[in-house]
């Protein structure tokens, strides 16, 4: 029986980041675990590019037209917050993102990480951000040089 499972390395990768600035002080904790991953991966700073949009909704847009523009990258890590208000705002822009996202990892065979925060209140961001359980933004670097090395496995 073979079995296919990525290895946790960076070396040799080329990584592209797209971070939302909405609720950036959120996004940068992310921006900073996710980063913090991968150079301890063995990615070098110098192959980390970061890509920035207005809010988690504009985040497909900016990852077509990274993949479109032909720049060499071998997966991306998509990072934003997205806290619920009093309107149905949250879940509209929560939903597309998602969609948008994976229909773009999909329909190109991209490792996308999906480092998108949705949380009910501020408090519960910060400790997703770092604070208290983990960094979201780490975890959906780690997930995508584990799906850059096991993609390269497929034949």
């Amino acid at each position: 029986m073979k079995e296919i499972k990525g290895q946790l390395t960076g070396k040799g990768r080329k990584i592209a980041i797209v971070v939302a600035r909405f609720n950036e002080a959120i996004s940068k904790n992310l921006l900073t675990g996710a980063v913090d991953c991968l150079t301890r991966h063995g990615v070098p700073e110098s192959a980390i590019d970061v890509y920035w949009t207005p809010g988690s909704f504009e985040i497909p847009t900016m990852l077509s037209n990274i993949i479109k523009k032909k720049k060499k990258y071998d997966g991306i890590v998509a990072l934003g917050c997205i806290i619920r208000g009093e309107t149905p705002h949250f879940e509209y822009v929560a939903s597309e993102a998602a969609k948008g996202i994976a229909n773009m990892s999909i329909q190109t065979g991209m490792p996308i990480g999906f480092g998108i925060i949705t949380a009910d209140t501020v408090e519960q961001a910060k400790d997703r951000a770092g604070v208290k359980s983990g960094n979201k933004g780490w975890d959906s670097s780690l997930a995508v040089l584990e799906m850059i090395d096991a993609i390269a496995q497929i034949q």
